[in-house]
């Protein structure tokens, strides 16, 4: 069951067994109630002057007449306190009453009657009905008795009442504990996300999107030691855009960049899940590729890549080398990177001299 759809009573898990312990806590006894019981009928007589000359006292009060507000409000809480009043010499103290009182303590946590002021009021009432009880009475004995009830039950009240308020204030606390903790947790969220994409941006070359070259001899040398584990090959592919300065120069550095990022978009279309892909600087790229050797990476790779680089932009070419190591001896990540970095230069050298033959 929803707590909204509990009564007070309920909620708070007070039974008719805990209301009866509640009871011999301020002593009220069923003697009590009739004390109580018998003086209904003069209460009735004399209730509308002991309400008006309540509300009188309590509109004396800037903080409660301010709370009040008007007029309308006024004759509500008149209706209310009459009633009020007249349950207190019921005679009758059971779930019903304990409910009511119970409301009574949400209503005014609810409005923002703040403690004293409740007690302020419970001591005016209390006054004026014990006048009551002492000018009507023809027994002071009987009076005195009854006065004595009176004030148990007032206290029987005002414990409820507490209880409700405060149980409303823990309530409160605890809402906004929950939302506290619920944004701190999704501020710590929003944070490790945040951590993420900034640790991804510092991995990432801003241009191409590709890894930085910063991260390569890490990633690489724990590529190599999986490798190791698996006893695979690793095969570093290193490439070089020929002519990349005469590109910048004729065509201007915007086109110069819109190359590199066609080149670098080609290469991870190219590779696999698997596959690592760096901008290693300037007009330079690198590739790691495991499960895969000299023979494959050309075979399976650099061949794609190289069709794709003339599909795509025509007369740019590429230099291209690649290293293995494993699966039975290994290197180190940046000896590795050396040797497909020779491979490259080579593979470049050769194209500068074909390229100055075919110009000659």
């Amino acid at each position: 069951m929803k707590r909204i759809e509990q009564t007070l009573l309920e909620q708070m898990q007070i039974t008719d067994l805990e209301i009866e312990y509640r009871k011999t806590l301020f002593d009220f006894s069923s003697s009590d109630a009739q004390h109580l019981r018998s003086c209904r009928s003069m209460i009735e007589k004399n209730i509308e002057a002991i309400v008006s000359e309540f509300y009188m006292h309590q509109t004396s009060i800037p903080e409660i007449a301010l709370l009040i507000g008007d007029a309308d409000t006024l004759t509500r809480l008149r209706g209310a306190q009459h009633h009020y009043i007249l349950d207190l010499f019921s005679g009758l103290y059971d779930r019903e009453y304990v409910n009511n009182r119970l409301r009574i303590g949400l209503v005014h946590k609810r409005i923002g009657v703040d403690p004293k002021l409740y007690l302020c009021a419970v001591h005016t009432l209390q006054t004026l009905l014990h006048r009551a009880i002492e000018q009507n009475s023809t027994n002071p004995m009987n009076a005195k008795l009854t006065m004595m009830a009176l004030d148990k039950l007032l206290m029987f009240d005002v414990s409820l009442i507490f209880e409700t308020y405060v149980g409303s204030l823990v309530s409160e606390i605890e809402t906004a504990q929950a939302k506290s903790e619920q944004y701190a947790r999704s501020l710590e969220a929003k944070v490790k996300e945040r951590t993420r994409e900034l640790e991804e941006l510092s991995r990432t070359d801003a241009l191409t999107g590709l890894l930085n070259m910063r991260h390569l001899n890490d990633i690489l040398t724990t590529m190599l030691r999986a490798a190791q584990r698996r006893h695979e090959p690793v095969s570093v592919i290193y490439i070089d855009i020929n002519e990349f300065k005469q590109i910048n120069d004729t065509y201007g550095h915007q086109y110069g960049d819109e190359v590199l990022c066609v080149v670098a978009g080609i290469i991870s279309e190219e590779t696999r899940a698997e596959d690592k892909c760096f901008r290693y600087g300037g007009d330079e790229f690198c590739i790691v590729m495991t499960n895969s050797g000299e023979a494959d990476a050309n075979k399976l790779l650099v061949k794609r890549i190289n069709k794709r680089i003339e599909e795509v932009l025509g007369d740019v070419t590429l230099s291209i080398g690649v290293a293995q190591t494993g699966p039975v001896e290994y290197v180190d990540a940046t000896t590795i990177i050396q040797m497909a970095d020779e491979k490259m230069f080579a593979a470049k050298y050769e194209h500068h001299n074909i390229t100055h033959i075919s110009n000659t």
